[in-house]
């Protein structure tokens, strides 16, 4: 890598580290139980990574929070596929992903992720990049919080410019679609990839202020709805939304094809999966009920913050 390739990917390194250890003193504070294992990691090709999970908390059922950074001599198909001009390059990738599965139905499960690439091959101008973004998957809806997480959303990145809100988060409402059941995975939030067009500072701020506005999105809802009541019918639809969860990622997620064909290490790739789940054959929501309220109004792309109004 040339000096100055290596300076980005060292300032890129740092500030994911901190956010990972933020995030995570963060979490143990609001769970107050439970407290984060980390397992360090080696990738024979190249690199590793620090993924830490928590288990069995007050609040949280599961909470994993991965960095990883990985590097080899050739792009993983699930990078290049949307970017073939980018095959036989040598690459360098690290990121911070981290999925949160609640104990409470009424407190959404969510996800976030921040990540850098930069590809190289001799003779020729390193390609770089990022992405990364937050959603929201609510089992139980609250309008008020799912208002919040996209006032928090636009709020990180408007500074950037005012076409990132409505882009971004018509991105994640595009990329988080099951398409063979027809609905969204959740209420979305931000997505965004392949962003460089700005110059590495403007897009490594801008990546930095999602990866940072993650906090301030979701802890208030923790706040709010971890002691709502809830009973075992409310528990068996979470954990058969969950469901959907499994099928996003295993069929759809880039982030997953991508650490499973780069030889990343399959345990801290699948972290994202929820402890307990369940499928049940032709499940219909009870007509006028809150689990149809989650179908009717929620599963769909929608402008939360009136701004088309």
């Amino acid at each position: 890598m040339s000096n100055s390739s290596q300076q980005q990917l060292a300032e890129v390194q740092d500030f994911l580290q901190q956010l990972q250890d933020n995030i995570c003193q963060a979490l143990q504070q609001a769970d107050g139980k439970a407290r984060f294992v980390e397992d360090a990691w080696q990738r024979a090709e190249g690199g590793g990574g620090r993924s830490r999970v928590l288990t069995g908390g007050a609040v949280f059922e599961q909470a994993g929070v991965n960095y990883s950074h990985v590097y080899g001599a050739q792009m993983p198909a699930s990078a290049t596929a949307h970017r073939p001009e980018l095959a036989g390059r040598s690459f360098h990738a690290c990121g911070v992903s981290l999925v949160i599965h609640p104990n409470n139905p009424y407190l959404p499960t969510t996800h976030a992720n921040v990540r850098f690439f930069i590809a190289e091959k001799a003779g020729e101008p390193p390609v770089w990049w990022f992405g990364g973004g937050f959603d929201l998957t609510p089992f139980y809806p609250f309008e008020e919080d799912v208002v919040h997480w996209h006032q928090v959303a636009k709020a990180a990145v408007e500074p950037f410019g005012a076409e990132y809100y409505p882009r971004y988060k018509k991105w994640c409402d595009d990329y988080f679609y099951l398409k063979h059941r027809g609905e969204t995975r959740g209420v979305g939030g931000l997505f965004f990839d392949d962003l460089n067009e700005p110059g590495f500072e403007q897009s490594f701020a801008l990546m930095r202020a999602v990866g940072e506005a993650f906090l301030p999105a979701y802890l208030p809802l923790v706040v709010r709805r971890k002691e709502t009541p809830y009973g075992e019918r409310e528990r068996q639809f979470q954990l058969y939304r969950r469901g959907r969860y499994v099928e996003f990622n295993l069929v759809f997620d880039r982030g997953t094809l991508f650490g499973l064909q780069s030889g990343g290490r399959t345990e801290s790739i699948l972290m994202s999966m929820p402890p307990l789940v369940r499928w049940q054959y032709g499940f219909q929501p009870e007509p006028g009920s809150p689990e149809a309220a989650l179908y009717e109004r929620y599963l769909k792309p929608q402008d939360w913050l009136g701004l088309n109004n």
